[in-house]
């Protein structure tokens, strides 16, 4: 998807070799002796990922782009490939785990001017989150999503980071004249 928005051209990996690992839904793995275990949450973009760290009664998941604190609600869904529906969905995968597992946040917006919080619990979230709690329908949640994304403009690095990321981090390769360039697609996006 985004090599052909960019024009990346024919040497550009389009397999993900260029990432040491992908990890696959429910593909399990250790960080030292820490069990973890990788969950695909797309909605956000098709990539997004959750990881779920420890065992027992001493689980912890690392939410991406899906969730945000309770009072700031959830991820967006209108960049290429983010879809409300499917969001919702990887959403409430999240919120299957048990309930005091603690979820570490990608982002906080501070609604309210209110001090930077990083960690919520699933039953927090499950409880109080303004657009997911107990009882919020996927129907109404798709309206909702669907409206507010509407109104949002596209976040001003956007473009200069997806060209990056794609790369696994690495600037883009010179082209014929020895120039890196960041492009911007005009009748495409935006």
């Amino acid at each position: 998807m985004f090599g052909e928005l960019f024009h990346a051209g024919a040497d550009f990996a389009r397999d993900g070799s260029q990432f040491d690992h992908l990890f696959e839904d429910e593909e399990s793995f250790l960080i030292g002796t820490i069990p973890c275990r990788a969950m695909h949450t797309p909605g956000h973009t098709p990539a997004c990922m959750t990881y779920v760290v420890g065992e027992g009664d001493e689980l912890s998941a690392f939410v991406g782009d899906t969730l945000f604190m309770p009072d700031y609600g959830t991820a967006r869904c209108d960049f290429p490939g983010g879809d409300a529906r499917t969001l919702f969905q990887s959403i409430n995968k999240v919120l299957s785990l048990p309930a005091d597992t603690r979820l570490y946040m990608c982002h906080d917006y501070l609604p309210g001017g209110r001090e930077v919080r990083f960690v919520s619990t699933v039953a927090d979230e499950r409880a109080h989150n303004i657009h997911v709690r107990n009882g919020i329908t996927e129907a109404a949640f798709v309206t909702m999503r669907t409206a507010r994304d509407a109104t949002l403009a596209m976040p001003t690095l956007i473009l200069p980071s997806v060209q990056v990321n794609m790369r696994a981090g690495h600037l883009p390769e010179p082209e014929a004249n020895g120039v890196r360039y960041l492009k911007i697609p005009l009748d495409v996006v935006g």
